[in-house]
C-alpha cells in the first residue's frame, strides 16, 4: 500500500513540473503571472512597512491617514470668458501654482499676492510617490490596500464559485436523469439573469460589503454556465477505462466520484478559477464607482472619489487621483486573465498541439 501512494506521488511531482514546464513557454501566461505577482508583492508590502516603522499609521493609513503639503500660490482671478492670453479654457485656471481669489473665503489675499496654503491633492514627492488625494491620503498606499481588496475578493469569489460549480456539475454527469435535468435547468435559469443590474438591486436594499460580494459573485457564478461546462468535461471522464476498473472491483459512487472523477475535472475548475477572479475584479471596480460598495478603501472607490470632487474631469492636471488605479484595476484583471490563457494552453490539447 505504501508503494502503491509513493508511486502515486511520484507521478504528481512528474505531472506538475511537466504542466509548469508547459506554462512557462506560455509567453502571455507567464506576462500575467509576472503581473499578478507583483500586485501580490504590493499587497504584502504595505502591513511590512506599518509593521517595521517604516511609515507611521497617522501619515500613511490609506483610510484616515493624513499628511500636510504646504505650497506657496499665487493669488488670481479666473476670468468669465474663455480664451483668454493666459488661458485657453475653464480648465486651466487656476493653474497649478495659482488660487482663485473667490475660493479664499477666509482671507484677506488680494490678486497678486502670494500666500501659503495646504495643498491637496498635492502632486507626486519624495515622501509620496504617487501624491495625495483630497483628504491628504497618501495615493500608494490606497494601491496597496486596493490590491488586499482584490486578492481577497477575487480568490474567495472565485473559490466559492468553482466550488460549487464543480460539485453540482460532476454530480450532474455521474447521476444524470431528474438531478441533472434539474441542475441544468438551474444553470439555465442563472445565464438568464444579467449579473450586474442584480448587483445594483441587491445593493439597494442592503449595504453591501466585500465579503457580501464575493459570496453572491461566487453564488451567481458557481451556479451558472460553469456547472455546464463542469459537467460535459466530468461525463468524458465517467466513460474512461480507469473509471470502468473502479468500479469493477467494488469501488462505491463516492469512492470513484471524488477518487477519479473531481481530480480529473479539477483543471478544468482551475482554469475557471482564474478567468473568475477577472470578473470579480471588475464588478467591485464597478459598484464602488457607482457608490454602490460599503467598503473602506478599494481602486474603484478611490476613482469614484475623484469622480465626485470633479478631478476627473481635470484632464491630466490631477493624474495621479485616476490613473494609478485605473491602471491597476486593468493590469490585475489583464494579469489574471492572460494567466487563464496560459493554463489553457497546458489543459487544452488542441491549443497545446498547435
Amino acid at each position: 500500500m505504501d508503494n502503491e501512494k509513493d508511486i502515486a506521488k511520484s507521478i504528481r511531482k512528474a505531472s506538475i513540473k511537466k504542466n509548469w514546464k508547459m506554462f512557462k513557454q506560455s509567453k502571455l501566461g507567464m506576462i500575467g503571472l509576472y503581473i499578478v505577482a507583483f500586485f501580490l508583492f504590493l499587497s504584502l508590502l504595505q502591513p511590512f512597512l506599518f509593521i517595521t516603522g517604516i511609515w507611521n499609521e497617522g501619515t500613511y493609513n490609506p483610510v484616515v491617514g493624513y499628511s500636510a503639503q504646504f505650497q506657496d500660490f499665487l493669488v488670481v482671478e479666473c476670468p468669465k470668458e474663455y480664451p483668454t492670453e493666459k488661458y485657453q479654457s475653464r480648465t486651466d485656471c487656476p493653474a497649478r501654482n495659482e488660487i482663485n481669489v473667490k475660493t479664499l473665503f477666509y482671507s484677506d489675499a488680494k490678486v497678486g499676492d502670494t500666500i501659503n496654503q495646504n495643498l491637496q491633492p498635492a502632486p507626486p514627492s519624495r515622501k509620496h510617490i504617487l501624491g495625495t488625494d483630497p483628504l491628504g491620503r497618501d495615493v500608494f498606499s490606497q494601491i496597496m490596500e486596493g490590491s488586499q481588496v482584490a486578492f481577497i475578493l477575487g480568490l474567495l469569489s472565485a473559490t466559492l464559485g468553482v466550488g460549487i460549480s464543480t460539485i453540482l456539475g460532476t454530480i450532474a454527469a455521474f447521476y444524470g436523469g431528474r438531478v441533472d435535468a434539474y441542475l441544468m435547468r438551474q444553470s439555465d435559469l442563472i445565464l438568464m439573469l444579467p449579473t450586474l443590474p442584480l448587483l445594483f438591486i441587491i445593493s439597494a436594499f442592503s449595504e453591501l460589503q466585500v465579503w457580501h460580494l464575493a459570496v453572491v459573485l461566487g453564488t451567481i457564478g458557481g451556479l451558472g454556465g460553469s456547472v455546464i461546462t463542469i459537467k460535459s468535461q466530468a461525463l468524458q471522464v465517467k466513460v474512461k477505462p480507469f473509471v470502468d476498473s473502479a468500479r469493477i472491483t467494488g469501488g462505491t459512487k463516492m469512492n470513484i466520484l471524488f477518487s477519479h472523477v473531481l481530480p480529473n475535472v479539477a483543471p478544468l475548475a482551475l482554469l475557471f478559477m482564474v478567468f473568475s477572479v477577472t470578473g470579480a475584479i471588475a464588478s467591485e471596480s464597478v459598484l464602488s464607482f457607482l457608490g454602490l460598495l460599503n467598503i473602506d478603501m478599494s481602486w474603484g472607490l478611490m476613482i469614484y472619489l475623484a469622480q465626485v470632487e470633479g478631478y476627473i474631469f481635470s484632464g491630466m492636471k490631477y493624474w495621479w487621483l485616476i490613473l494609478p488605479a485605473g491602471l491597476s484595476v486593468t493590469f490585475l484583471a489583464g494579469g489574471f486573465y492572460l494567466v487563464g490563457r496560459g493554463l489553457d494552453e497546458v489543459f487544452n490539447p488542441r491549443l497545446r498541439d498547435r
